[in-house]
């Protein structure tokens, strides 16, 4: 799961912290080796035709590919460097949410005001799950997936009752 609790779990202790991010199918380690394996095979054609002119009518091609290809690995990394943490202890709870292009935004309530809503329709994603308390609702998990979201929906109910 694309998110951690911290340790003791949070239903048998007041004091706990939850930590969220969208979950990532390929490392940078496996980028790295997907990216070396690409230009292999991008070279791999090119070695055929070296020493003539051929080459210099494919090769901007073969580099403009794999420049899209590294860009766009890199802007979806970017995109994924969000990170949730959902703090509780006896007396507050406080979400801070750390956005790549955005500054940091937080939110605060009282532990005891606060309550868990799952929207399964109606929210911007099915599954939607936000946290109210004192005049705001905010959103949490959104960039997880439907099962996930409804997996960590039970989680925070248990949790905030503890």
């Amino acid at each position: 799961m694309p998110y951690e609790w911290s340790s003791p779990p949070p239903q048998t202790q007041p004091e706990w912290s939850l930590s969220l991010w969208p979950y990532r199918s390929l490392l940078r380690r496996d980028f790295v080796l997907f990216m070396g394996g690409t230009a292999a095979i991008i070279a791999l054609p090119l070695l055929v035709v070296i020493g003539s002119a051929v080459l210099w009518g494919l090769l901007p091609f073969f580099v403009i590919a794999f420049t899209g290809l590294w860009y766009a690995f890199s802007v979806t990394y970017r995109r994924g460097e969000v990170l949730e943490e959902l703090t509780v202890d006896t007396t507050s709870a406080h979400l801070t949410r750390h956005d790549p292009r955005a500054p940091r935004r937080d939110w605060h309530a009282n532990r005891h005001w606060v309550s868990v809503h799952l929207h399964p329709k109606g929210g911007p994603v099915e599954n939607y799950i936000t946290l109210r308390g004192g005049d705001r609702e905010v959103e949490i998990g959104a960039f997880l997936d439907a099962a996930e979201r409804l997996a960590l929906y039970d989680e925070l109910k248990r949790a905030m009752r503890g």
